[in-house]
């Protein structure tokens, strides 16, 4: 995993989107494992079990969240297919965060920072930073002055102008590049999230079953009248005929 994965100290995996197609025949069992070995022990470190038994093969793309298990634990990593079935077009993606506390020599702002140049065991080594050689810093300021007037000496205000429309320039094709960069990284983020809602795979579902007939059966082609409903029918009509009779009367 570290040809995989930066080498850095505190780096910790906090989650892993993995692609494949699977070729299988569609009435045989078929399990499919992307999984990592446990670099400091026995068993996976990770192990995501896919059941593509009594399924066609597919394509499935998925996201799995890790509770930011540490880069020393990762041990090498592999698809393996326990049944029936070929595997093609697989990737396997990790993404990552690291702990810039983790080392105390690399963020001065975190608590137990230790100063690298602090660390200096031998005694014979003595630390010396040109950058406060007053020498140095005259010679510095000497030729500023110099280079300052001599370039005033030699400008005129129409080259003033052109420099400044450079520097203009410049700075905006800087700013373009940080916004293109910054849509290149954005629209890496939004693909990696839509790999893991692709749900083709799950299209190709099938219900084992088969076709259910209708057993019901008309044996006589007409329906006989119901008598009896035919006499409760004109009784009602002989009450409520009485009933307006008895109105009128």
């Amino acid at each position: 995993m570290n040809s995989v994965l930066p080498n850095n100290t505190g780096l910790s995996v906090n989650g892993v989107i993995y692609k494949y197609s699977i070729s299988k025949d569609p009435n045989t069992e078929s399990k499919v494992s992307v999984q990592n070995e446990n670099a400091l022990g026995t068993g996976y470190i990770f192990r995501e079990t896919d059941d593509w038994s009594y399924k066609p093969g597919s394509t499935i793309n998925k996201s799995v969240p890790i509770n930011n298990i540490p880069l020393e634990y990762w041990g090498t990593g592999s698809i393996v297919v326990d049944g029936d079935g070929d595997i093609s077009n697989s990737k396997v993606t990790y993404t990552y965060k690291i702990d810039q506390c983790a080392n105390p020599q690399l963020n001065p702002i975190c608590d137990g920072y230790i100063d690298p140049l602090l660390n200096v065991s031998a005694d014979n080594v003595e630390y010396y930073d040109a950058t406060k050689d007053s020498a140095v810093q005259n010679a510095t300021e000497e030729a500023d002055v110099e280079y300052i007037d001599e370039e005033e000496k030699e400008l005129d205000d129409e080259e003033i102008e052109e420099i400044k429309r450079r520097l203009e320039r410049a700075l905006s094709a800087s700013a373009n590049a940080l916004a293109l960069a910054n849509k290149v990284s954005q629209d890496a983020i939004i693909s990696s999230m839509n790999i893991s809602t692709n749900i083709n795979s799950y299209y190709n579902k099938t219900i084992q079953g088969g076709v259910y007939n209708d057993t019901n059966r008309l044996v006589d082609r007409e329906i006989p009248d119901n008598n009896q409903g035919l006499l409760n029918g004109l009784a009602q009509q002989l009450l409520h005929q009485k009933m307006i009779d008895m109105q009128y009367q």
